[in-house]
């Protein structure tokens, strides 16, 4: 894909106002309508909504803007400049490593595309354990058909890649359904660097699409630019200010900006989005800021296979199954969802368990691999309360998640359920992915092993790519930071529009759930702002 192709390239062409890191310098200070923290799922759809409406809006992103031309389906390129941390964000004991979008587009930019709306037994429980009284599947339903279209979020229609038929094949003969997921992708190349950011402009994301919108509208953006903290008195915000940071994130000593605005929308994704509120020190009258941090801790079983699976070649995460949810009472021992993630040997050589002689073992089966996934859905049960994200010595967030007890039997019955389903789709062999697992040969052998594993912290290896949560909505001040409408209980001029707003983790890929809400949130403050009526493109 060529410059002449980049969309990003062509509207910096025609004129955006694009400020910070080797754009246009950042003035000492700036005057908006709408600050905007954050330019991922929540802060793309509520930039176009709010320009649309006629606000002059400013976005304020840590990371850099990268585009099509950037992206070379090389790890090596990816992940120190798309990620948070270089994509090796750990929880506060080491035992989690998340993946988080630091980049022009946040998350949108680097996901596998998973697209589902927010199950409607987690609506449910939100109207009726936390007062979101509209947290129905109808009164949803408009919204997420609203960013449906606009993202060209549908059926992939594609034939799956054999990474993801093994998860079909084996959960068939088995007797359990496995059903495909939409993706937000139009003219899509079947690459399956989704991750690495699309070099062909395919993926829907807030990079290509919302963020492009509102630019074109005459918003700023400030590129590797923190939001340091928010400046208060009275019940109202006065003034955002940022600090420039270089490539990784530390601040480079210059100058900053104090960013004033009428109304402030913090959407910074969770983990950074509390970071912010309790660096600024806001109201927080029964310590909720940062509490309540979900992830959908995942674990991670792999195979190996006669054939060469090759799990980097051809979409990602096409096929899943939430039989072990749908078989779960909501409230009850924690069920999780099934998925095929890709394989890339970067991000696979740094999970997988193993090193030396071992690991050089792996990596020489690596085309034969398959690997499956399992999404547990925290946050319904009194033992998983979620995390706590806190603040270093420097400032910068970090999340306490404790794996518990109530976690890891989660986690031990999903090795034995995505063995089963290797086994069932024809595995050779199979090993959870756990610092004391060794591979099995046959189910039996399998489940011996599972059932006689130490299901610890740092032993078994989890990871994230899903945080939510830590600034959660409610009906009431004692449950929630923001009100039913996005907007913070205390500070009359703040609104949170992410996926910190969970109450709970909702036992999906979440970016459909943040697009939806965010639509509802944003064209509703632009009719309290301006008094005009607007829906995204």
């Amino acid at each position: 894909m060529s410059k002449l192709d980049d969309p990003i390239q062509q509207g910096l062409q025609r004129g955006w106002r694009v400020l910070g890191g080797s754009h246009a310098a950042v003035p000492p200070t700036l005057l908006c309508d709408v600050a905007i923290i954050g330019s991922g799922a929540g802060a793309g759809i509520t930039a176009e909504l709010l320009t649309k409406a006629g606000l002059q809006v400013v976005i304020v992103e840590e990371g850099p803007l990268k585009s099509s031309s950037d992206f070379r389906q090389r790890e090596s390129d990816a992940y120190p400049s798309l990620y948070q941390e270089s994509a090796a964000r750990k929880t506060a004991d080491k035992a989690i490593n998340i993946l988080q979008g630091r980049c022009v587009g946040g998350s949108t930019t680097v996901n596998w595309t998973s697209s589902f709306r927010t199950p409607a037994d987690t609506l449910e429980h939100w109207r009726t354990q936390y007062g979101l009284a509209e947290m129905t599947p109808p009164a949803m339903a408009p919204w997420f058909e609203q960013a449906e279209r606009r993202l060209g979020i549908g059926p992939w229609l594609t034939e799956p890649n054999r990474n993801n038929e093994l998860l079909r094949t084996g959960a068939a003969r088995l007797g359990i359904a496995a059903s495909s997921i939409q993706r937000n992708v139009k003219g899509c190349w079947n690459l399956g660097s989704c991750g690495m950011g699309c070099p062909t402009n395919a993926k829907q994301s807030m990079l290509v699409t919302t963020l492009p919108a509102a630019l074109d509208q005459g918003a700023t953006l400030l590129v590797q630019m923190r939001a340091e903290r928010l400046e208060w008195r009275d019940g109202r915000v006065e003034a955002l200010h940022c600090v420039p940071v270089a490539d990784n994130s530390a601040p480079t000593g210059a100058s900053g900006v104090r960013v004033t605005a009428k109304h402030y929308v913090v959407a910074g994704g969770a983990i950074n989005s509390p970071a912010l509120l309790l660096r600024s020190g806001v109201p927080d009258p029964h310590g909720l800021v940062g509490k309540c941090t979900f992830l959908h801790p995942v674990v991670i079983s792999a195979a190996t296979f006669a054939d060469p699976v090759n799990g980097w070649d051809g979409a990602p995460q096409t096929l899943y199954t939430d039989h072990f949810l749908q078989t779960q009472p909501l409230t009850g021992a924690i069920g999780y969802k099934l998925e095929a993630p890709p394989l890339h040997p970067v991000i696979a050589s740094s999970t997988l368990a193993g090193h030396g002689r071992d690991q050089a073992d792996m990596l020489a089966q690596f085309p034969r691999t398959h690997s499956l996934l399992a999404l547990m859905r925290d946050g319904f049960h009194a033992q998983s309360p979620g995390g706590s994200v806190g603040l270093r010595s420097d400032g910068t967030p970090v999340l306490d998640y404790p794996l518990n007890d109530f976690v890891m039997d989660g986690a031990r019955r999903a090795f034995l359920s995505m063995a089963e389903i290797q086994f069932a789709a024809g595995a050779r062999s199979v090993v959870p992915v756990h610092e004391e697992a060794t591979p099995s040969t046959s189910w039996e052998e399998a489940r011996r092993k599972i059932l006689g594993l130490s299901m610890k912290p740092l032993l078994t290896r989890v990871v994230s790519a899903h945080v939510m949560g830590g600034c959660p909505m409610a009906g009431s001040e004692a449950q929630g930071v923001v009100r039913p409408d996005g907007t913070h209980w205390q500070l009359a001029n703040l609104s949170v529009h992410d996926g910190s707003l969970f109450p709970t983790s909702i036992g999906a890929n979440p970016q459909l759930s943040v697009y939806g809400l965010a639509a509802m949130l944003a064209t509703r403050l632009a009719k309290r702002l301006t008094g005009n009526d607007v829906q995204l493109a």
